[in-house]
C-alpha cells in the first residue's frame, strides 16, 4: 500500500485565520452543511438553555379573564361616587359588592376592586366605603400581561427561566427547539492512554477529549468521545467514517501536522474535500478544515492549548450557526502589559494573560506560552490577540484583553509578581477557601523582576529573598535601590531551607557546592534575577567557585518545582532549591543554608482593604501550621514586619 501522505506538501496552505474561516464557511454553505439544525418538540420544562426553532406566539391571553389584583370586594365604580369621610356609602353585599381574593375572576357587570383595608363591615349584609374608586381599580384586565396571538419569543432565542414561565403562561406546554448539534471527538495517537492508567515513560494521558467535550456542552451541543484511535491510517479513516454517520461535526484531535503518523488530512481528503491545512495562528498552526459526506470535519492539533484555542476559534462559530445563534462575545478591558513579548511576524498570536487592577491601573501579565502547557489556560484570566505583522509588544504597552471571567472580579484580585514559593500557592488556596470573592494571582519572574513590577505599579506585592553581598542583609538594600521614594513594608512570610535537590538516594554522592564542578554532574539553574540565582552566585564567590566550571550553569528554570522536575526526570543531576520542592516530587535534599523570604508591599497597598484578609491569614495559626507541615520552612516570624522604607 502506498503511504497516504507520500508526496504531499507539509502544509497545503498557511493562510490568515479570517481567510481560512471564510473559505470553510463558504464551502459548507454550498453543500448545506452549516444550515440551522431542525427543531424538536419538547415539554416546556425541558427547554431551559435550548434555542427556539420557530417563534412562540401566545395561544392564550394572560390573564385570560378580568382578575382581582387585591383581596377585598369587587364593585361597580359608578356606585362609589360621592363617598367620603363625611358622607360614607354603604354597599349591599351580594348585590353591590362581592367578596373576592387576589386572582379571582371579576363577575360580569363589575369593574373595580376595593381592598380589604379600605372597608368597614356594616353588620353581615353591607360594607362601608369612605372614598370612590375609578373603573378597573385593582383589576388585572384580560391580556394585561400577554394577549393571544402576541409574539412572546422570537426564533433563534436561547431560552431563560423567565422565558419558560412566559411560554407556559400563554398556553404553550411544548416548544419547538433546535436539536442540539451532535459532535464526535476522536482522539488519535498510539502514545495515548486513558485517565487512570498506570503510566510509563512515553505514555500520554488523553485528556483533550474531556476538555473539548466540555467546550461542546458549554456551547449547547452534545459530545460523543470516541475511544483512542492508534496512529494507523486504516483505523483513523474508519473512525472518521463511522463518526460521520450520526454526527453533525467531526473533530479529530492530533494527527493534523505533517509527521509520519499524521493521517487526518489524508483521511479527510479520501472521504471528502480537504479545504485548509495550516492557518497562520499561534498556538494551533496545523489546523485541518474539510467536508466529508456533507458534514464539516475539523482536524485540530494534539497539544492541549492548541486544541482548546483552535476549537474555540473554529468549532464554536460552527455550533452557533447550527443553533441559529450569533457568536457571543466576551467582556473586554484595556490593560497594561507587564512584560515584553516577542511574536512571530506571520501569525496571529493568542497570548494568555493574568489580569489584575493595581491602584487605577489594570495590568496583564503573560503566562507560559507553550502549546503543551494546559496550566496556562487554567491560570489565565484572558487572552490578548497579537496581530500578524507585529514583532510583539513592549512592556508597558496598552492591550485589549478578552476576559474569561467577570470584569468585577478583576478589582478583587491581589496581584503578586516576584519570586516563586510553594507557600504562595498554599496562600492562594487559603484565600479562596475563606474569602470566595478574592483571588491571589501570582506570576513567577524572580525577586528582582517582582521589585521592578512594583516600581512600575504593576503589582500589589512581590515575594523576594535577595541577599545583599555587601551587607549580608536580605531584601531591604534591593528595595531601597529599586523602589526609590516608594514607601514600602517588608512582611516576613517564611525562612526557607535552601539546598541541593538530588535524586532519591543521592546516587552521585553530592554534598557541597564544590561538587557542582564535577564533570560527571549536570546542574539546573534558576533564571537571572531570581533570589536563588543571586544566592548561588554569592555562595560561589565566597568559595572561589567560577560559574564557568559548573556544567549546566546556563540552563535555567523559573520555579523551584521546575528545577525539581528536571532532576526527577533525569534531565539534571541536581539543582539549587527548597526542601518543599524536593519533598513534593519525592527527591532527596542536601541542606546548605537558610534564607529569609519576605513579601514586599508598597505602603499604599499595605494599608488598603484588599490586602487585609491576606495579612490576617498569614498572621493566623492555621496558615502557619499548614506551611510548617510542608517541611523546610521556618514560621516563627511569619507575618511580622521585618523592615520598612
Amino acid at each position: 500500500m502506498v503511504h497516504p501522505l507520500k508526496g504531499r506538501k507539509v502544509y497545503l496552505e498557511d493562510i490568515p485565520l479570517d481567510v481560512a474561516v471564510e473559505r470553510f464557511l463558504t464551502a459548507l454553505d454550498e453543500v448545506g452543511a452549516s444550515t440551522r439544525l431542525p427543531g424538536e418538540a419538547l415539554p416546556v420544562a425541558e427547554c431551559l438553555g435550548r434555542v427556539t426553532a420557530r417563534p412562540v406566539w401566545a395561544a392564550l391571553s394572560s390573564p385570560h379573564y378580568h382578575a382581582a389584583a387585591m383581596d377585598g370586594v369587587t364593585v361597580r365604580a359608578s356606585e362609589t361616587r360621592g363617598a367620603s369621610e363625611a358622607t360614607p356609602i354603604h354597599l349591599k353585599l351580594g348585590e353591590q359588592a362581592r367578596w373576592v381574593d387576589t386572582g379571582d375572576a371579576i363577575p360580569e357587570g363589575f369593574n373595580a376592586v376595593i381592598m380589604l383595608e379600605a372597608l368597614q363591615p356594616v353588620g353581615d349584609e353591607a360594607v362601608e366605603i369612605v372614598a370612590p374608586v375609578a373603573p378597573w381599580h385593582h383589576v388585572r384586565p384580560m391580556g394585561e400581561d400577554m394577549v393571544a396571538t402576541e409574539l412572546i419569543l422570537p426564533e433563534n432565542h436561547r431560552l431563560r427561566p423567565v422565558d419558560l414561565g412566559a411560554a407556559a403562561g400563554c398556553g404553550c406546554p411544548t416548544l419547538l427547539v433546535r436539536r442540539k448539534p451532535r459532535v464526535a471527538i476522536i482522539p488519535t495517537g498510539t502514545e495515548l492512554v486513558p485517565p487512570g492508567t498506570a503510566v510509563k515513560p512515553g505514555d500520554i494521558i488523553e485528556y483533550n477529549s474531556l476538555m473539548l467535550a466540555g467546550q461542546v456542552e458549554e456551547w449547547g451541543g452534545i459530545a460523543t468521545r470516541f475511544p483512542i484511535v492508534p496512529d494507523e491510517y486504516p483505523r483513523v479513516l474508519e473512525a472518521v467514517r463511522e463518526a460521520l454517520k450520526e454526527h453533525d461535526l467531526v473533530v479529530v484531535n492530533a494527527g493534523s501536522s505533517a509527521g509520519s503518523e499524521d493521517f487526518t488530512a489524508a483521511a479527510v481528503a479520501e472521504l471528502g474535500k480537504l479545504l485548509v491545512h495550516g492557518i497562520a495562528i499561534r498556538p494551533g498552526h496545523p489546523v485541518i478544515l474539510g467536508i466529508a459526506q456533507g458534514k464539516p470535519v475539523l482536524g485540530i492539533p494534539g497539544y492541549p492549548v492548541s486544541a482548546a484555542v483552535t476549537f474555540e476559534l473554529l468549532g464554536r462559530p460552527l455550533l452557533c450557526r447550527m443553533l441559529g445563534l450569533p457568536l457571543p462575545g466576551r467582556p473586554k478591558v484595556r490593560a497594561t502589559l507587564t512584560r515584553k513579548v516577542l511574536s512571530p511576524m506571520g501569525e496571529d498570536e493568542f497570548l494568555r494573560v493574568k489580569v489584575g487592577q493595581v491602584g487605577g491601573k489594570v495590568v496583564a501579565t503573560p503566562v507560559s506560552r507553550g502549546a503543551g502547557v494546559i496550566m496556562s489556560l487554567v491560570r489565565a484570566d484572558g487572552v490578548v490577540k497579537i496581530p500578524r505583522g507585529s514583532e510583539g509588544l513592549h512592556a508597558g504597552a496598552e492591550v485589549t484583553v478578552e476576559l474569561f471571567r467577570d470584569p468585577e472580579e478583576i478589582a478583587r484580585t491581589i496581584v503578586a509578581i516576584g519570586s516563586h514559593d510553594l507557600t504562595l500557592d498554599l496562600l492562594a488556596s487559603f484565600i479562596r477557601q475563606r474569602h470566595p470573592d478574592l483571588t491571589l494571582a501570582s506570576a513567577n519572574v524572580g525577586s528582582l523582576g517582582g521589585l521592578t513590577a512594583l516600581s512600575r505599579g504593576e503589582a500589589h506585592l512581590a515575594g523576594a529573598h535577595l541577599l545583599d553581598e555587601a551587607t549580608g542583609e536580605y531584601n531591604l538594600p534591593f528595595v531601597r535601590q529599586t523602589l526609590p521614594g516608594v514607601p514600602a513594608v517588608l512582611v516576613n512570610l517564611t525562612f526557607r531551607e535552601q539546598g541541593l535537590i538530588v535524586p532519591k538516594g543521592n546516587p552521585k554522592g553530592i554534598r557541597t557546592l564544590e561538587d557542582l564542578t564535577r564533570p560527571d554532574l549536570q546542574f539546573i539553574n534558576r533564571q537571572r534575577g531570581s533570589g536563588t540565582r543571586i544566592l548561588l552566585d554569592y555562595q560561589c564567590k565566597q568559595r572561589g567557585i567560577s560559574p564557568a566550571r559548573i556544567p549546566g550553569y546556563a540552563r535555567e528554570e523559573y520555579t523551584h518545582l521546575n528545577v525539581a522536575a528536571a532532576v526527577r526526570s533525569g534531565a539534571a543531576d541536581c539543582g539549587l532549591g527548597i526542601l518543599a520542592a524536593a519533598r513534593a516530587l519525592d527527591l532527596a535534599f542536601v541542606p546548605l543554608l537558610q534564607e529569609r523570604y519576605d513579601l514586599v508591599i508598597p505602603r499604599a497597598h499595605y494599608e488598603a482593604p484588599l490586602l487585609v484578609p491576606l495579612l490576617a491569614l498569614i498572621r493566623g495559626p492555621e496558615f502557619r501550621a499548614a506551611v510548617g507541615a510542608l517541611g523546610g520552612y521556618g514560621v516563627s516570624r511569619m507575618g511580622e514586619v521585618v523592615g520598612e522604607v
